[in-house]
């Protein structure tokens, strides 16, 4: 039997450059998806799909993000006897119960590997899994909860894989396979391949889950890409001793941490709203329209 994947680690020390100037002071985790922040998404997919306690690696003028999970009991207080009592239930149903949420500094911005190796000893000698939180990926089935599922079956390491177009496949984690009798397994990595050297169009997008042999390798790892500790680095090395499968997600992922990527999830999740979309639709429509004058012809 395998051991249960309990934990979770969510890396949130990023500076957020590509959404400056709004990153100069708000955490880009903490930008809101309609309503609701982007770690909120992430954190809730985690419990979702059975994670019991989550980690939350921060960085310098990230504080906010703990205060976030908090409970606001001036807020819930004042909100009471304003008698928005749904409003202030909805918020209190949404904080995460005590202990469930834990908090470590990454001291020193040295990528995303080096984020992961800072939560090490809230881990422990578990398997684990990781979140991105610029990534919002949304299906009717959460995208950690279907490779929970492989896990139980499989054992090992688990990556989240999407397709892209060949042509932009310079710009991500490329991984490629090799078929078994159980299924494909992982047999590559390269991060950021040079143009027209990329094996497959496959990409990590986000999720994964891990053994805890990983973070020897990432304790030794040296600077990659960008002259920063690499995860995908650090696969590479633990590929060549355990078994890493991937589970190609379908749904819509949108990389939050980018303005496109950012106004995309808005108007996705908006028109999933009931209480927003019926205003919204026509709105999407006229700029669209306006955007491309010939779309709004229709034949007669």
């Amino acid at each position: 039997m395998h051991r249960k994947v309990r934990k979770a680690i969510i890396p949130a020390a990023g500076f957020g450059t590509r959404m400056l100037p709004a990153t100069k002071s708000i955490p880009k985790e903490l930008l809101t998806i309609v309503d609701r922040p982007i770690l909120d998404h992430i954190v809730a997919e985690a419990f979702a799909s059975g994670i019991e306690h989550v980690v939350i690696v921060t960085g310098r003028m990230k504080g906010a993000i703990e205060d976030h999970f908090d409970h606001a009991f001036e807020l819930d207080v004042s909100l009471r006897k304003s008698g928005k009592n749904a409003i202030a239930d909805r918020l209190a149903g949404d904080t995460p119960g005590v202990g469930s949420i834990s908090f470590i500094r990454q001291q020193e911005a040295k990528g995303l590997g080096h984020a992961i190796w800072s939560a090490r000893h809230i881990i422990g000698d578990e398997p684990f899994a990781v979140l991105l939180p610029d990534m919002l990926m949304v299906s009717e089935r959460p995208c950690l909860d279907s490779m929970m599922e492989i896990y139980r079956a499989q054992g090992g390491n688990v990556l989240a894989v999407e397709r892209c177009k060949p042509e932009e496949a310079q710009k991500f984690g490329i991984v490629s396979f090799k078929p078994t009798a159980s299924g494909p397994l992982v047999n590559g990595l390269i991060e950021k391949p040079k143009p027209g050297t990329a094996p497959t169009n496959f990409f990590i997008s986000g999720r994964y889950i891990l053994q805890p042999e990983v973070f020897g390798l990432l304790e030794d790892q040296k600077p990659g890409v960008g002259g920063e500790i690499q995860l995908t680095d650090a696969l590479v090395s633990l590929m060549r001793m355990q078994e890493i499968r991937p589970f190609e997600f379908v749904g819509d992922t949108f990389d939050c941490g980018s303005p496109v990527g950012f106004v995309a999830a808005n108007l996705h999740m908006a028109m999933q709203r009931a209480d927003i979309a019926e205003a919204l639709g026509p709105l999407i429509e006229r700029l669209a329209d306006a955007a491309n004058p010939g779309r709004g012809t229709r034949a007669a």
